[in-house]
């Protein structure tokens, strides 16, 4: 089994997203190591995803269509997937990941039961992890 088709198999998934990366865990197994999935840069200067022309002329472009593929095929299969990332808007990869979903991956799109703004560079991957935890836990308790 591949290792994006057991991180599928997972009932709950969190996706901890920013322009540069997203790491995907599976937060019912305690030391759980993420997949992480980098943007194609075929310069290899570490570019950000961000364009400002994607947003006037409606075209996505190559590494940002490629991106965000990755990660819609990591969690296909998930039974309930959590977002976490920085930023609000046009700034937001985490806003960016759920539109795409919603527009070319409507069946992963409707497992998603939360998208949380959050400070994922001075927060810990323990914590991280733990505030997953706990959204789950009172989210499934409702």
């Amino acid at each position: 089994m591949a290792k994006t088709d057991a991180l599928a198999a997972a009932s709950h998934l969190l996706v901890v997203i920013d322009h540069q990366e997203a790491n995907v865990y599976r937060t019912e197994v305690i030391g759980a190591v993420p997949v992480r999935i980098v943007p194609f840069d075929p310069s290899g200067h570490g570019r950000h995803l961000h364009s400002a022309q994607e947003w006037t002329d409606g075209k996505r472009l190559p590494e940002r269509k490629s991106f965000y593929e990755a990660v819609a095929k990591t969690l296909q299969g998930a039974d309930q997937i959590l977002l976490f990332g920085s930023g609000t808007g046009r700034s937001s990869a985490m806003e960016m990941l759920l539109a795409d979903l919603k527009s070319h991956h409507p069946d992963v799109a409707e497992n998603v039961i939360g998208s949380v703004v959050i400070d994922a560079h001075h927060t810990t991957e323990g914590k991280l992890l733990a505030k997953a935890r706990e959204f789950y836990e009172t989210f499934n308790h409702k």
